[in-house]
C-alpha cells in the first residue's frame, strides 16, 4: 500500500498541466475570461503580451502553460490559440541568468537553483516527455541551457534558456517558433527575438509587470499607437 501511495503522488506531482483549467471546479477556466482570450489571440497574433500585476499567474498560467503546450504538441480539446503540428524551436528568457533559472526553469521542469531546489518533472513539463538529460548551462550553477521535449507528432521539440543580461548579440541566429520573454526585455532584444520568428511565421509571447514605467516595450504595445499587436 506504501508503494501504490508513493506512485499515486510521483504521477500527481509530475503531471501538473493536466489539472489546469478544469471544466468546473475553484479553478475552472471560465474564471480566467483575460487568459482565455490572450490564448486565443495566438491563432492570429504573431505578437502578444499580457500586462499585469504581480503573482497574477503571468509566468505559470499563461507563458508557462501555453509554451509547454506547443513544446509537447498536447493541447487540451477547448484550446483556441495557435496550434503547432510538428515539433517546434523555442526559447525562454529573463532578466538574469539566475532569475531564469528560478522563475522560468522552475515554472517549466521543476528544477530551479539550491535554494529552490526541486525534482525534474513537478514543472509543466510532465516527467514522460522530457527526452534525455537537460544540457547544463556553464557558469551558472544549477541553470540548463537546452532541454529537449517529445512532441506528440513523435519528433523532438528543443527549449534554450536564454537571460537579457547575455545582450542582444546572444539572441541572434537560428529561427525560433516561440520566444517567452518572462519580464520586461530591453527593446533591443525584443526586436531581435522577434526577428527570430519571421521567417518561419513563429511568435512572442511577452508576460511583464511594467515596473520600467512607459518603456519603449510598453509603447509598443499600446493599441492606439500600434495596432498591429494584440494587448
Amino acid at each position: 500500500m506504501a508503494e501504490i501511495a508513493a506512485e499515486l503522488k510521483r504521477r500527481h506531482d509530475t503531471s501538473v498541466i493536466t489539472r489546469l483549467y478544469p471544466d468546473e471546479g475553484e479553478f475552472s477556466r471560465d474564471k480566467y475570461a483575460k487568459f482565455l482570450k490572450f490564448f486565443e489571440a495566438g491563432a492570429t497574433e504573431n505578437e502578444r503580451a499580457i500586462i499585469a500585476a504581480n503573482r497574477v499567474g503571468k509566468t505559470f498560467g499563461v507563458g508557462g502553460y501555453e509554451l509547454t503546450l506547443h513544446l509537447t504538441g498536447d493541447y487540451p480539446g477547448w484550446w483556441a490559440g495557435r496550434r503547432f503540428a510538428k515539433p517546434i524551436s523555442a526559447w525562454a528568457a529573463g532578466e538574469t541568468s539566475e532569475t531564469t533559472r528560478d522563475i522560468l526553469q522552475k515554472t517549466l521542469t521543476g528544477i530551479g537553483g539550491e535554494r529552490s531546489g526541486g525534482v525534474l518533472g513537478t514543472g509543466l513539463i510532465p516527467l514522460g516527455a522530457f527526452v534525455g538529460e537537460p544540457s547544463r548551462r556553464a557558469g551558472v550553477a544549477g541553470a540548463y541551457d537546452t532541454i529537449a521535449v517529445q512532441h506528440s507528432s513523435g519528433g523532438t521539440s528543443l527549449l534554450g534558456f536564454k537571460s537579457y543580461d547575455q545582450g542582444r548579440a546572444k539572441f541572434q541566429g537560428t529561427s525560433k517558433h516561440v520566444v517567452l520573454l518572462d519580464e520586461e526585455p530591453p527593446i533591443d532584444v525584443y526586436t531581435e527575438c522577434l526577428t527570430r520568428t519571421l521567417d518561419c511565421n513563429g511568435m512572442v509571447i511577452c508576460a511583464f509587470t511594467p515596473l520600467l514605467g512607459i518603456s519603449e516595450v510598453v509603447m509598443k504595445y499600446l493599441p492606439h499607437l500600434d495596432p498591429s499587436v494584440a494587448v
